[in-house]
Order: structure tokens, then sequence, then C-alpha cells
């Protein structure tokens, strides 16, 4: 099966290219460091090297505290954060500086992996979330890196889109030297995947820890522990408070409802449903989710006759602006702190919803629409505990708005509810690293030449 999948992965590499250049008419990155997709990457240091593998911004910055727990429990090892895309890799040097190299994961084809790990040399890897490499993984455990899915999730449509492919992601999943999943679900989606006969292991990850053989992978079945969501434990960045007063004063003396991380076909859909609205003072935010879509949103709003300040302008929203664009990446937490009201964008139509956490942290009432399988847990525990409230479409968000517009009490006790929910499920980075600091006991030998 995985022969079939290299096979396909060959003739579609022509194509892989051609989409980078036809997605570098908008975003010039996308024509920098080839090289590193067919795994010719840089050498990252003479330390013993972690590998963190993030495949885009959000991954990216989930990724943030268990990189920054790793820099300060193991500074005699380097560690390299590779990406897919120029919009996780910019996140990512802005995070973390040269403090870690970065570079771009090779596509899946045999040899263009063992380029990547003879060069790399990882003492152990780390993917984040759901991406799943079959000769990837399959060459991690050829050459003995131990390799664990950190910050696991796998949805119930995920899951089924999977288990069609199952003679090759089953094998796949074997490489894993452990899986550290968000929720009992999804530890149960995995291991029903990974025809694991174990259960999950508790969320405190007690008694995981996996056996390292040389040169041949990993002794028995990966362990599945449950350890929550790294998205609790990032912390805003230290000038979120400065970056909030700016966007305050840009705002205005508003009502500012921010519609965070929105997604194609829901700004149009939000406009029309709520600029009708007779709330005095109302400022929607919309902040899209991918930048390419920036100027794209720009003319849907200017399309409906509404005048479109930018923040990629430094523009302040006069006392007759509606709509406010907020065309900035790397800001998403000033943002909800700036605001009254946050939006999930991505949960209104079928995407699956954006990160809830972050506006719930800030302190913010929580507004989600009915498609919210990527954060299907915490969309649930933050309605349960008062933090959130669901709509299901436009036509039921404009009432619950005009709602808590008036009632400052409401509001107040949705923010109180939200950073109570958001501190109450921290803890997920320290779960992990019980996990995978056994392995990191494992002196391994040098990697071969591809």
């Amino acid at each position: 099966m995985r022969r079939f999948y290299s096979l396909a992965w060959l003739l579609a590499l022509p194509l892989a290219f051609f989409y980078l250049l036809w997605r570098s008419r908008h975003q010039p990155e996308y024509r920098r460091h080839w090289l590193e997709r067919l795994g010719f990457i840089a050498t990252p240091s003479d330390k013993p090297v972690i590998w963190v593998h993030a495949v885009s911004v959000g991954e990216t910055r989930a990724a943030e505290p268990l990189i920054r727990a790793l820099q300060a429990r193991h500074p005699d090892h380097a560690i390299l954060l590779t990406h897919m895309t120029p919009t996780g890799r910019a996140p990512g040097r802005a995070l973390f500086g040269d403090s870690v190299a970065q570079g771009y994961l090779p596509y899946d084809l045999p040899w263009l992996v063992r380029r990547f790990l003879h060069r790399a040399q990882p003492r152990l890897g780390l993917i984040m979330e759901t991406e799943v490499w079959p000769s990837l993984f399959a060459a991690c455990r050829e050459h003995g890196v131990p390799l664990f899915l950190v910050n696991a999730r796998l949805s119930e449509k995920s899951a089924q889109g999977y288990a069609r492919l199952r003679p090759l992601v089953q094998p796949t999943l074997a490489c894993l030297a452990g899986i550290a999943a968000q929720t009992e679900a999804d530890a149960e989606r995995l291991r029903q995947l990974a025809n694991l006969p174990t259960p999950a292991l508790p969320i405190n990850g007690e008694g995981a820890n996996p056996s390292p053989i040389y040169g041949g992978g990993w002794e028995g079945e990966p362990p599945i522990v449950v350890v929550g969501n790294l998205k609790f434990d990032v912390t805003p960045p230290t000038e979120t408070a400065a970056r909030a007063a700016e966007l305050r004063l840009l705002f205005g003396d508003r009502f500012a409802v921010l519609v965070a991380s929105s997604r194609e076909g829901e700004e149009a859909w939000l406009l029309d449903a709520l600029m009708p609205l007779d709330l005095p003072g109302l400022l929607l935010v919309i902040v899209p989710r991918h930048p390419q879509r920036f100027d794209e949103v720009a003319r849907l709003i200017a399309d409906r006759g509404l005048n479109c300040p930018r923040r990629s302008r430094g523009q302040a929203a006069t006392g007759a602006d509606r709509v406010y664009l907020g065309d900035s990446m790397g800001e998403m937490a000033a943002y909800c702190a700036a605001s009254d009201i946050v939006i999930v964008g991505g949960s209104l139509l079928p995407f699956g919803g954006q990160n809830l956490i972050e506006a719930s942290a800030a302190g913010k009432p929580v507004l989600l629409g009915p498609h919210t399988w990527n954060f299907e847990q915490a969309s649930e525990d933050a309605v349960q505990s008062g933090a959130a409230r669901r709509v299901q479409d436009v036509t039921e968000l404009a009432p619950v708005l005009r709602e808590l517009y008036g009632n400052a009490g409401l509001r107040e006790r949705m923010g109180v509810a939200g950073a109570a929910f958001a501190q109450r499920h921290r803890g997920a980075t320290e779960r992990i690293l019980r996990l995978i600091e056994p392995a990191l006991g494992w002196n391994s030998p040098s990697l071969p030449p591809p």
C-alpha cells in the first residue's frame, strides 16, 4: 500500500511545485526554500536535536509552551521546528527568533524524508495534532528515531476519512513511540484507527514509559495518553496589553464585536445579518483566518457601501464606521483583549471552528456556531461552564448579540467563567513531557545517509 502511496506522491510532485508557484502570486514566500521541501535542510546544530513539526499557524502557536519547556529543561539540545506553509513559518520566527532552527518538512517520498533525517539528525520527533505521513513515520522507525504524535486530535469526520485508508494508516500509526491525545474521544478514535486493543492511559500520563530499542523502532504498542489541549497552556505575548490598548484607540469608544479567524462565506453572512441591527456604537471587527483573503474581505465590505478602515494602515474607526478590518498577523490575543464579545470564526459554516481558548483566556464572552469539531471537547466544556453560547445560524446570532449588548452583567459573568475555564484546563505541557522525556535518555547513533 505504501508503494502505491509513494508512486502517487512521485506523480504529484510536479503539481506540488506548480501549486507553490500559483500560491506565490499573492504570497511570494511560497517561492523560497524549495530545496528544503526536497529534504535539503540545513544541519540545525552540533547539539542533539529535538525536532518539532507544526504544519501551519495554529499548530505553531500551540507548540510554543512545549518548545519553551523543552528549551528550559534540555538546554543541551537544539530545537528544529518544521512547517508546511509560510504562514506557519512566520509566527515561528516571531515567537522564537534565532533560538530555534526552522525549515520546511520535505514532501513524503522515501528518499526525501531519509535525506531530511540524515541532515537533521533528530534524537526525537514530535508531530503536532493530526499530521500523518506514512513514508516519514516509517523512515523514523527504520532509523530508530522515536516519534510522537502530540496534542493529537481526530474528529469523527476525519476518523471516517482515515478509516477508508486503514491499510495505509494503521501501520503508519504503529511506527509511533506514543500518542498524546487531547481528549478521551480523540484517544478512542485513534485507538480504533490504530487497532490497539489496550485502552487509553489516564490523563496524568502515569505508566506511559515507552522502551526504545536500537535500529528497529519501539517494542510493543504505542501508548495513547490523554493529556488535554496544549492551547490552554499558551500565554499571551508580553506586548499583548500594549497592542490591545493601541487597538482600543483605533476602535474608539465603540462596542467591539470581534469575528476571530473568519472563513470564506462567513464575512458576507455576518455583514448582511448584523449591519441592519440598531445597536448604537456597534463596531464589527473582522479578522480573516488567512492573510491572502484580506483584500477580498475589504472588497466585500466596500461592495456593501461601507467604509473599511484597516489595521495594516493604522487607520482609526470614525463615528460613522461600522466595520473594522483586522488585516494583521500575530495579534489575535490583542484583538480578543480589545473586544467586548468574540464570535469564533469557522464555526458558523462547516469549517470545524477556530480556536476559542484565546478569547476565553482573555475573559471575553464567546459565541459559537454549530460547527466546532476542531475544538469539540473544548467547545462543549466552554458552553457547559457558561463561558460560551452556541447559536445555530446568524438568525439566532442577532438576538443573542442584542441580549449581550444590553446586559453588561451577563457579559461579565461569561468572561469570568471563560477565564476560569481556561485556567482549569492547563497542564498539557507537563503531561506531554512525562510521556516523551524517557526517549531523550536514549543515545541514538548518527543516521545513515539516504
